[in-house]
């Protein structure tokens, strides 16, 4: 692929089974602060799927569907679980991989979203091992906003109504760190909007729709995005609802609960028909993009002063 003799597919990471949970989530939080309660119940989450999570399946999924558009090896690392990236990285060294392309499962501006895969990266290089070179935000890619419109409009089609409204959803984020997103701050709202309306126009829809937030995790003196998607569903005035998830790529455990499980319930008490789109996944234009993008002039990495790390509260 031109420049890059390989790819890494750099994510997140989910448990694998029921004894991986409390470990994986000790990863995530590490240095953050936050009370153990909240692990037990976000733990919860998790067992409730089995202590599974649809990330890892999706992320393997995603690899094999790249391998055979690509002209160079395909490897997968994650910033939390196994395989961990750092140990990816020693086996493309022992490959012989020179320069690799990073495609972050995360499409827009923020610190969690993109400057902390560029820490990651950091973290993950080694001595003698590849140059990593992280892909640029690809939210508004034709091929991210086409595969998100082949799946809105296969959840229309089974809700069988086209009076229904959109709501597209993504994580909910501290203000404080949306604000700083992006070199003029509030970038990651502003990309998300984008994409949105990008996915609306591509079904050829006029009318109005929605981005609302989930997943909040933090303290609640401390302001995050609003509004949240069940608090949204509760005041909607719709026929009907297609929940987008815009701000993931592949279902997570939040998408599968706090959507699949929380939303639906939400929905089915209030007597709302409603259905959830598909997130990219393994679509042929989402895949197709990738290595587009692995054919574009090499990106120009974000100043450091871009989406700057929150400030931890101090552990206990």
């Amino acid at each position: 692929m031109g420049i890059y003799d390989a790819l890494l597919v750099l994510s997140f990471g989910g448990p694998g089974g029921p004894d991986d949970v409390m470990p994986f989530l000790e990863n995530v939080v590490r240095g953050r602060g936050v009370p153990r309660e909240r692990l037990l119940e976000v733990a919860e989450h998790y067992q409730s799927f089995g202590g599974v999570s649809p990330i890892n399946q999706q992320n393997r999924d995603l690899v094999e569907a790249l391998r055979p558009v690509l002209d160079v090896p395909v490897y997968w690392g994650n910033r939390n679980w196994h395989p961990f990236g750092e140990d990816t990285v020693r086996q493309m060294r022992a490959d012989g991989v020179r320069k690799a392309a990073v495609f972050a499962t995360s499409a827009f501006a923020g610190y969690s979203s993109c400057r902390q895969y560029y820490e990651d990266i950091r973290r993950i290089s080694i001595e003698g091992g590849p140059e990593l070179i992280k892909m640029r935000h690809y939210g508004e890619h034709p091929g991210f906003v086409a595969a998100m419109a082949d799946h809105t409009r296969a959840a229309l089609e089974r809700l069988g109504r086209d009076d229904a409204r959109l709501v597209f959803t993504a994580h909910s984020i501290p203000v404080s760190m949306a604000e700083t997103a992006g070199p003029e701050g509030g970038l990651y709202e502003e990309q998300l909007r984008r994409s949105a309306e990008l996915v609306n126009q591509a079904l050829g829809r006029t009318g109005p729709w929605d981005l609302v937030w989930q997943s909040r995790s933090g303290p609640p003196q401390v302001p995050w995005l609003e509004p949240d998607v069940c608090d949204h569903l509760r005041k909607i005035e719709a026929p009907a609802v297609v929940l987008v998830p815009i701000g993931f790529v592949s279902d997570h455990m939040e998408v599968v609960y706090d959507l699949d499980t929380e939303a639906r319930a939400v929905a089915a008490e209030l007597g709302l028909p409603l259905e959830r789109a598909a997130t990219a996944g393994t679509h042929p234009r989402f895949v197709g993009m990738v290595r587009e993008l692995m054919a574009e002039p090499e990106p120009v990495p974000c100043p450091l002063t871009c989406c700057p790390a929150p400030k931890r509260r101090p552990q206990a």
